[in-house]
């Protein structure tokens, strides 16, 4: 397992738990939108690759947290595209430490065998459009049939998850933040986080817009009509 990053501590990643973030590097989402491309382009990622390292020294860290933290996030990137993912994570519930995954959802095969072995302990995935607009958004790895599994295997599972969406003006319409609802009709958690342009992975987004909170707050109340929890934040 390879980690680009980690982030010691954390009260906000995982609800009602201490936790620790590990990041990995690569994703098969073209996001133009996202914050983090470091993690993202082949050629960022190059740039950055001598500051990676692998597992042994984050386990030898999370033995020097036994009592501490709670639970591991494991992010990205994609976490799913690494391929040691699920032996990853059962070796952190192994030193008693819970294990929350956040994931896009285009690989629902992986989702599948994670928890059929046991391996997850919450679930956050991210729905970026509606099904409509996936692959225009994301690239043509973005199938929303994948997502659409996906978020049927998590709202099944049993396990605790949340739906999420950075929301950005220019692309989230009020009718397309309705089909998105639909998309997760029934879910126990969405939560809705406001763009912040600026550093983007593709340039042209950086001067796209944010909702303004109250404008926020309106397509809070459509997503509310379909899940049980829609929290801006």
């Amino acid at each position: 397992m390879i980690i680009s990053g980690i982030q010691k501590f954390t009260v906000l990643d995982y609800p009602d738990k201490t936790a620790c973030i590990i990041f990995t590097p690569g994703c098969n989402f073209r996001c133009g939108y996202c914050h983090n491309p470091e993690f993202v382009l082949p050629v960022e990622i190059k740039k950055i690759q001598h500051s990676f390292f692998d597992e042994e020294p984050f386990f030898k860290f999370l033995e020097e947290r036994k009592g501490k933290l709670d639970g591991v996030v494991i992010t990205g990137g994609e976490p799913t595209l690494q391929p040691d993912l699920i032996e990853f994570m059962g070796r952190i519930q192994e030193k008693g430490f819970l294990v929350k995954l956040d994931s896009n959802g285009a690989r629902p095969e992986i989702l599948e065998k994670a928890y059929e072995a046991g391996v997850l302990d919450y679930v956050a995935m991210d729905i970026k459009t509606d099904a409509e607009n996936y692959r225009q958004l994301v690239g043509d790895v973005g199938d929303p049939e994948q997502i659409k599994k996906s978020i049927a295997l998590i709202m099944s599972s049993g396990i605790p998850y949340e739906f999420r969406t950075t929301i950005v003006k220019e692309l989230h319409t009020p009718e397309i933040i309705e089909n998105m609802a639909g998309m997760i009709s029934g879910a126990t958690h969405w939560f809705g986080q406001t763009f912040r342009p600026g550093h983007t992975l593709d340039p042209k987004y950086a001067a796209y817009q944010p909702y303004a909170l109250s404008e926020m707050e309106g397509l809070r109340e459509i997503v509310a009509r379909h899940v049980d929890n829609a929290v801006i934040r």
